[in-house]
């Protein structure tokens, strides 16, 4: 059962995420058992070599599992997250895409797979939440 009724009530509580928020991260669309998020990629991403900062990728993860985790219980929060890049994105805007693989009492499993919007793959993480 979501724990958010639309969502633009899931939008109006993660407005106070501020750390994604204020990186460009944006909630595109929630299901009971997954979300995807964008976030749009500028120089404020950049590392110094100009690639994609992969804490900006971790942020975009993290944001994506914790809408998800969050509709189905709230509060849950990442316990662990395991995560691999996969190759240097080449387009400007990043998806997140979370899917529940498994709904436990106390805790849950997510997988967060990221690509740009040339349809390369950027990463992939598997997610343990902790709900509290």
């Amino acid at each position: 059962m979501s724990q958010f009724q639309t969502i633009e009530e899931a939008r109006a509580f993660f407005e106070n995420d501020r750390y994604a928020v204020e990186n460009g991260i944006t909630l595109e669309e929630l299901t009971e058992t997954g979300s995807v998020s964008t976030m749009a990629l500028t120089d404020h991403h950049r590392n110094a070599e100009g690639g994609v900062m992969g804490g900006a990728i971790l942020t975009l993860i993290d944001f994506a599992f914790a809408t998800a985790a969050c509709n189905a219980h709230r509060p849950t929060v990442a316990q662990q997250i395991s995560m691999n890049f996969l190759s240097v994105p080449k387009g400007n805007v990043l998806t997140a895409e979370a899917s529940c693989r498994k709904d436990g009492k106390t805790s849950c499993v997510y997988h967060v797979n990221v690509s740009d919007n040339l349809g390369r793959d950027v990463a992939q993480a598997v997610v343990t939440g902790f709900k509290l």
